[in-house]
């Protein structure tokens, strides 16, 4: 028996992986109380106080997060670690309206979750005084779909920002789903009965967007022929998502700031100020760095908007959910009116091995034609190469070591990617750097101290090059 805590109660079906978290906090005094299933959970838990526990989603007699609420009868402030191979939204929603402690899909940083125990242990999880989010019906849930380890990341972030205010800055490529995942902040948080309200701040003439933003009084300029009411004002009570924040013109960089600072905004051509109370989302596809370096992004707002960050995968870096979600975006091509089609695994197979430029937004504009164009119920690899035509290979890169390699390899992803002016160098090296972490961390099988060692470089360095990447360690961990 420990001397200086309860035992850890483990309902998880890997006695090995509650073993090594034992020993990792031997010398702190815990002990394990291991069981698989609900009723034997219940049992011990009748029996004594436990530090913390570890419960698996899915158990041999049910459901281990429906089950918490029973959890919360006997033991209201013992703080609940979840673990679920079940690695989608709703799972993490779920173990968040749960009022987890922390929530780890697998396969998990074992070091993280040995960190979380003992965060927990000297913790209080909430209380009944202290609800969360009421859980939301099913039909309220977003479509993110996708269960590869590039999306728990994702997942995880959402969850955590759905019981508080704090604002979200959401980078990733066009087409990667950003305003999907502000809708998800929206919809699943403690802001759902009020207003979404999404503007699109490339597609407002400059001239406008000030306008657009914060309203006018009649007469502020030519054209204003009555009072107008802006989206801050329309979002108030809800939240506000700027999408493609990076190309708002200075000004109104310097006008949003202010009343991000002062949740307060004034109407162009009005003197009075207008509380409001709006949560922000932000986003963008560009690279706000070499913009801040440049002068053409404040650098105060930056900082303002980026309080947490979630970055989307590119479609490339996920193409395990590409199967998943062809078939979601077949049952909405259905839902709208077109027929109702099923994809052969040859086609998945050639839907997989496509570079997807587009990411998400091109395989469901690809998958609505198939759905429309295909001679057949079955969709099968010739229908897919019939809609998308041959995929163009990459240049080859010379692997003889001489001076064509790395020349060879640059020139291939100019042509790819055709960088805009001002990104070309952050991007380039944000190119180089991941693949050569990421081959750091599969050969340290995700150890970040000892891939810091392998690449000659500080380990904090590497931490931080990791959260900048939006690169996930824990894929690379033994499973």
């Amino acid at each position: 028996m420990p001397n200086a805590h309860d035992p850890i109660l483990l309902v998880e079906d890997d006695i090995a992986i509650a073993t090594v978290i034992i020993a990792a906090l031997e010398d702190e005094g815990f002990a394990i109380a291991h069981c698989t299933a609900i009723a034997a959970r219940d049992k011990l838990l009748a029996s004594r106080r436990f530090a913390v526990m570890l419960t698996d989603v899915i158990l041999e007699d049910g459901d281990g997060l429906a089950s918490l609420s029973a959890v919360r009868e006997r033991a209201p402030d013992m703080p609940v670690i979840v673990l679920s191979a079940q690695n989608t939204l709703d799972t993490a929603v779920r173990a968040s309206e749960s009022e987890a402690f922390e929530y780890f899909p697998k396969p998990f940083d074992l070091d993280e979750l040995v960190h979380a125990v003992r965060q927990a242990a000297g913790a209080r999880s909430p209380s009944a005084e202290e609800p969360g989010a009421a859980i939301p019906g099913e039909g309220e849930r977003m479509p993110l779909v996708g269960r590869s380890p590039a999306m728990q990341g994702v997942y995880r972030m959402i969850t955590r920002v759905l019981r508080n205010d704090l604002t979200v800055l959401v980078t990733g490529e066009s087409g990667t789903g950003k305003e999907l995942v502000a809708e998800a902040i929206h919809e699943l948080g403690n802001r759902r009965t009020g207003p979404f309200v999404a503007v699109n701040t490339a597609a407002i003439p400059a001239d406008l967007v000030e306008s657009e933003l914060f309203g006018h009084e009649k007469g502020a300029f030519t054209g204003a022929i009555a009072q107008a009411i802006g989206k801050f004002e329309q979002a108030n009570g809800g939240t506000l998502f700027l999408d493609e924040i990076g190309d708002m013109p200075a000004e109104a960089q310097t006008r949003l700031l202010r009343a991000l600072q002062s949740g307060r905004i004034r109407r162009v051509g009005g003197r009075q100020e207008i509380a409001v109370n709006v949560r922000i989302i932000a986003a963008t596809n560009r690279d706000l760095t070499p913009m801040i370096a440049a002068g053409t992004f404040r650098e105060d707002l930056f900082y303002r908007l980026n309080v947490v960050p979630i970055v989307l995968p590119p479609l490339r870096e996920r193409r395990e959910d590409i199967a998943a979600l062809a078939q979601h975006f077949l049952v909405l091509a259905a839902e709208d009116g077109l027929p109702r089609r099923v994809l052969t695994q040859e086609a998945i197979e050639r839907l997989e091995a496509r570079a997807w430029r587009g990411n998400v937004r091109e395989l469901r504009n690809v998958v609505y034609r198939l759905a429309l164009m295909a001679r057949e119920e079955r969709i099968d690899a010739d229908a897919v190469s019939d809609i998308i035509g041959p995929e163009i290979a990459p240049a080859s890169v010379p692997q003889d070591g001489g001076q064509g390699g790395f020349g060879a390899a640059l020139a291939g992803w100019l042509t790819a990617e055709n960088p805009p002016p001002g990104a070309l160098y952050h991007r380039a090296l944000a190119a180089f750097e991941k693949p050569l972490i990421e081959y750091a961390l599969g050969r340290t099988g995700g150890n970040q101290l000892r891939a810091a060692q392998l690449l000659g470089i500080n380990r904090n360095t590497l931490r931080k090059r990791i959260g900048e990447l939006g690169l996930e360690p824990e894929r690379f961990s033994p499973s």
